[in-house]
């Protein structure tokens, strides 16, 4: 059995662990490092993001009694030079369906019975449709004005759900206080190291789709999963030679949200205290970052540039974009406006992937 490390004290634990978090009050990490990749360990019999679990911590077959198919999304080049990855041809519609298909196997493999989950939409729908599959019960806490159609879907997979007046980090909060108090499972995407491995799978599927990884690559940063995932997946091939040099990353933040970005531009190791107002891109509407601190160290270490999508252009984008053919949520068109804000500061640029990491069904309201 794999251990858990903690980030703070440095303490292993097993993985089997029903603690959230370490004693001391750190977060865990996952004590893996993948081996040298290889196409050829890739399993190309399997249609799903567990193709490359050689690259992967799972736990033995589980996943097979758990995957929905997620992953294996298109890749393509819808202007010159720009790449879109569609990742809301998911099973729930998004792209967290890739961590939550690595963290549900892993919980269904240690015995979870029951768990709670505190997200603004696409997490909490992901973990209820493959704790669904799973057999194991659930409830999410989502924050009020979140999405009633991603509400409506959360229920429909057979979750409870508990609207929580307030911001996005107070729902967190709320949920935090019941896992401390009950002990009940935090199948939480940001605690937990378990879905990082799954969005790893974003950067490892472009990269056997295009052959290449392009120039520039668009992050969005709300609490960091896909981020995280695709930085840790993108040190993989660049440690095994397989890119010989990292891309230029474009991390995106809500103007209306944007402690990350307030931290690079004030040089802080924390993400910084800010006035968190009401935006459209609810999905990166995060106030408090719990893994802010590891964000900031991954810009430092690749001196990634973290930009803000200007309010009044995101809807701009989503209508240029559907336009297109791709009909996209705000968060997703905020990757645009974000993009069109970076090559106004630095330059025009090109050669850049792109995440539609939500369809824009679910966030009509």
């Amino acid at each position: 059995m794999l251990n858990y490390v903690c980030t703070c004290c440095g303490k292993r634990t097993p993985t089997d662990t029903r603690a959230p978090k370490c004693e001391c009050g750190g977060l865990f990490e996952l004590d893996f490092t993948p081996p040298r990749w290889e196409p050829s360990r890739i399993d190309r019999s399997e249609w799903s993001i567990f193709r490359y679990r050689d690259f992967m911590a799972v736990d033995g077959d589980v996943w097979r009694s758990v995957s929905l198919g997620e992953g294996m999304t298109p890749t393509v080049e819808l202007w010159p030079g720009v790449f879109v990855k569609v990742d809301y041809t998911m099973p729930t519609l998004s792209f967290k369906d890739r961590g939550a298909a690595t963290l549900v196997a892993h919980m269904k493999a240690i015995g979870v019975k029951q768990c709670v989950q505190d997200s603004s939409g696409n997490a909490g729908n992901s973990v209820a449709a493959y704790c669904a599959r799973a057999g194991i019960g659930c409830e999410i806490y989502v924050p009020e004005g979140t999405s009633p159609k991603k509400i409506a879907m959360i229920k429909a997979h057979g979750a409870g759900v508990n609207v929580i007046p307030g911001s996005r980090d107070h729902c967190a909060d709320v949920c935090r206080e019941r896992v401390a108090k009950e002990g009940v499972y935090y199948a939480n995407h940001v605690v937990n190291p378990f879905f990082y491995e799954g969005m790893k799978t974003y950067i490892y599927e472009a990269f056997e789709q295009l052959g290449r990884i392009p120039e520039h690559v668009i992050l969005p940063l709300g609490n960091g999963t896909l981020f995280i995932g695709a930085v840790k997946a993108l040190e993989h091939l660049f440690a095994s030679g397989a890119i010989t040099k990292f891309p230029k990353i474009i991390a995106l933040q809500s103007e209306h949200c944007d402690p990350l970005y307030e931290a690079r531009r004030q040089g802080l190791s924390d993400p910084a205290e800010v006035d968190v107002k009401p935006t459209i891109a609810e999905g990166i509407a995060i106030g408090k970052p719990l893994r802010g601190r590891e964000l900031l160290e991954m810009m430092r270490r690749h001196d990634i540039t973290v930009v803000t999508a200007p309010e009044d252009k995101i809807l701009a984008s989503r209508a240029r974009v559907a336009r297109e053919g791709y009909y996209i949520e705000h968060t997703t068109a905020a990757n645009f406006a974000a993009w069109d804000h970076y090559c106004e500061l630095y330059g025009p640029a090109t050669d850049v992937l792109i995440t539609l990491c939500g369809a824009g069904i679910k966030s009509d309201h």
